[in-house]
């Protein structure tokens, strides 16, 4: 994942604790991370445009907030957390994703099966 924030990102490596945290779970390792702009997105393909369909987290070592993805609500699902508690609970909403898959969203019919 670290590899992929870093060519995703064009340089911009992200928070470290929030990187670093999210990389210690397995289930976010597998996806597609997006640091930008204080937040840290996940995403189920590699190149733009990106999935946009999973929660992601804003924040620093001392405090992050994670987000429902866009169309959901409510939109915060959890606030003042740490890096950690912020990773444990994006992967505690159930996505069934997968690991990323190279290409735009949404994916080719054949990426699918």
């Amino acid at each position: 994942m670290a590899a992929h924030a870093r060519r995703a990102s064009h340089g911009a490596t992200g928070e470290p604790a929030v990187v670093e945290a999210a990389y210690a779970e397995p289930r976010l390792r597998a996806l597609f991370p997006v640091p930008s702009h204080g937040a840290l997105t996940f995403h189920r393909n590699t190149h733009f445009p990106w999935s946009n369909d999973l929660p992601f987290i804003v924040g620093d070592a001392q405090s992050c907030i994670v987000y429902a993805p866009l169309s959901a609500s409510p939109r915060v699902l959890g606030d003042s957390l740490t890096p950690h508690e912020a990773a444990a609970l994006v992967v505690a909403h159930p996505n069934d994703c997968g690991p990323a898959f190279e290409g735009p969203w949404p994916p080719a019919e054949s990426s699918t099966r």
